[in-house]
């Protein structure tokens, strides 16, 4: 199904602002998109310091800093400028990419003129509030994020388990895959380098348990923290190794006391920075699919990670990872102490998590996504033709 001449509006939270796994999805996805002939027009807050180059044409819309995570910028609707930018541009598909005031208003706007709406979900917003002690209103946002979803066409998502909570949450009716790729010229186990891992304190003969992801309270810091307290009082021999960085580093540094964090890495520094791990634990539950530990398995590093949406399509338990029920501290500390324990474990289950990630193009992903576009597209003409 060809998308060659396709006009494709898309509407982000924050497209370039920082490096997380929803922006770099939507990179991919326009820069693909952009190869197969279709011309994409994305609508986002803007940053003076932006991460990185965008790809695709980036329409700034009004936006402010959100309190105490400078870093993001809410989106707060369509100015006129915007709104006769999106005119002009007359796109044949909609796309959002954040539950926000702009993207609300583009759905609006979309609606009023026949043009089909999809919305992709990248992480889970609704259960943000608990991790700042406002749990009180993870129903209230769940409510509020439904009345969008269900004025979209439909909803794609990355993993099975994030389609049947997105169901269950009578977000949609049309709810489809959209998985995500990994690099594997820059993620392989041949990355891994001794040297590296023993400038940063790391021994030939250490086990290094690995934490990779922004550093923010929402990626499970405290869990990741009260299980390295955990194994230090079983007197189980481990390393820490932190990639990443973000507002709440220096609490995460007062909690891992000999910890090596390494910053914010990327391209092939970054390859090299996950396979000097021994073991990925990724304890999040907010992610709806988890790049970190796909990363951390074309790497040849088994994981262990909260049974939650992030990982499940993932991690096979017992075959290249370990799953254990979100929170439970010893739980984790267990499954780490075993590979720990356990090398050729370890070995195994790395080997296998790397065969796995294998099947994950990313052309063959987001060719997915173009096809739902064009699935849309012919859906609203024959209710037009009706």
């Amino acid at each position: 199904m060809t998308i060659d001449g396709l006009r494709i509006a898309l509407f982000s939270g924050n497209y370039n602002m920082t490096v997380d796994g929803a922006n770099k999805a939507l990179n991919r996805l326009v820069e693909f998109l952009q190869r197969q002939g279709a011309v994409v027009r994305v609508y986002s807050p803007t940053s003076d310091e932006p991460a990185f180059e965008p790809q695709g044409t980036l329409v700034s819309v009004p936006s402010i800093a959100i309190p105490t995570r400078a870093e993001y910028r809410l989106a707060l609707g369509l100015s006129g400028e915007v709104r006769q930018d999106l005119e002009r541009f007359a796109p044949d598909v909609l796309h959002i990419a954040s539950p926000d005031f702009a993207a609300r208003a583009a759905v609006r706007w979309a609606r009023q003129r026949g043009t089909p709406v999809l919305a992709s979900v990248h992480t889970r917003f609704e259960t943000y509030p608990r991790y700042y002690k406002l749990g009180f209103l993870e129903g209230v946002l769940e409510s509020w994020i439904r009345g969008l979803y269900r004025r979209c066409d439909a909803l794609v998502t990355p993993s099975a388990g994030m389609v049947e909570i997105l169901r269950q949450q009578g977000m949609n009716d049309d709810i489809t895959l959209w998985e995500r790729g990994v690099d594997r010229e820059l993620f392989n186990s041949g990355r891994r380098d001794n040297a590296w891992r023993r400038e940063h304190g790391i021994a030939d003969g250490d086990v290094a348990i690995g934490f990779l992801g922004r550093l923010v309270m929402e990626k499970g810091l405290d869990a990741f923290a009260a299980a390295m307290a955990e194994l230090r009082c079983r007197g189980v021999p481990h390393k820490v190794l932190v990639i990443g960085n973000g507002p709440a580093r220096s609490a995460f540094e007062e909690q891992l006391p000999g910890a090596a964090f390494v910053g914010f890495q990327q391209g092939a520094d970054l390859g090299r920075a996950v396979a000097a791990m021994d073991v990925l634990f990724n304890p999040s539950i907010t992610e709806t699919f988890g790049n970190v530990t796909l990363e951390a398995m074309a790497c040849g590093v088994p994981v262990v990670a909260a049974r939650a949406t992030g990982s499940t399509s993932l991690v096979a338990d017992g075959v290249n990872g370990t799953l254990v029920s979100p929170g439970d501290i010893a739980g984790f500390a267990d499954a780490l102490a075993r590979y720990v324990a356990d090398p050729a474990q370890r070995a195994a289950h790395g080997r296998a998590g790397e065969e796995k990630s294998r099947a994950y193009s990313w052309d063959a992903i987001n060719q997915a996504v173009a096809d739902t576009y064009r699935r849309l597209i012919e859906a609203r003409k024959a209710r037009a033709s009706a």
